[in-house]
């Protein structure tokens, strides 16, 4: 690992383990219905605040992705299948937990497969697909980036929830007391 590895547009750059996301999520949005789709990018409801943290969030985000897709992915390292192995384990958690969504009543909170165990999986899947990414070009400071939007987002998934207790009331509080905000902690 490098704090900045260099740098060079190529083919064989970390924008391929983005390309594999954004590519899982079109085709999966595409076979959705679009009243889910409108369901999974819904703001409404949301503070200036948060916005704003939210906006800080994903500009820390874009400067990870830009050094991503300008660093070559270190093929001949360890870094290189540690980081793909943690990109497809985020790509198939990705793909579950959107279908766990998909195929919940929209009158109701989604608690049943993945999100039995964490309350935001898409969050923390996508996160998965770019720290291997990160691992995958051995950059410390893409690492950072990602780490610091993380730590931004976390106001997005709290406004989230707020949302979410509004709308589904003592079920999503119930669902809140049973099941971690990130997996395992939180």
């Amino acid at each position: 690992m490098e704090w900045m590895p260099s740098s060079n547009l190529g083919w064989l750059n970390g924008w391929i383990p983005l390309a594999l996301l954004a590519l899982t999520d079109t085709c999966v949005f595409l076979l959705f219905p679009k009243k889910v789709v409108k369901r999974l990018f819904d703001r409404s409801g949301w503070s200036k605040r948060q916005v704003t943290f939210t906006m800080i969030g994903k500009l820390l985000a874009l400067g990870c992705l830009v050094i991503l897709f300008f660093t070559p992915l270190k093929i001949p390292s360890i870094l290189f299948p540690l980081g793909m192995l943690v990109v497809l384990l985020g790509l198939f958690g990705m793909l579950i937990a959107l279908f766990n969504f998909k195929n919940t009543p929209q009158d109701e909170p989604v608690s049943h497969g993945l999100y039995k165990i964490s309350r935001h999986p898409q969050i923390v899947m996508s996160s998965l697909v770019i720290l291997g990414a990160c691992i995958a070009i051995g950059s410390w400071s893409a690492l950072l980036l990602l780490f610091l939007a993380r730590l931004f987002s976390h106001f997005s998934i709290l406004a989230e929830e707020e949302i979410c207790l509004k709308h589904y009331g003592e079920a999503y509080r119930d669902y809140m007391q049973q099941v971690p905000r990130y997996f395992l902690f939180f």
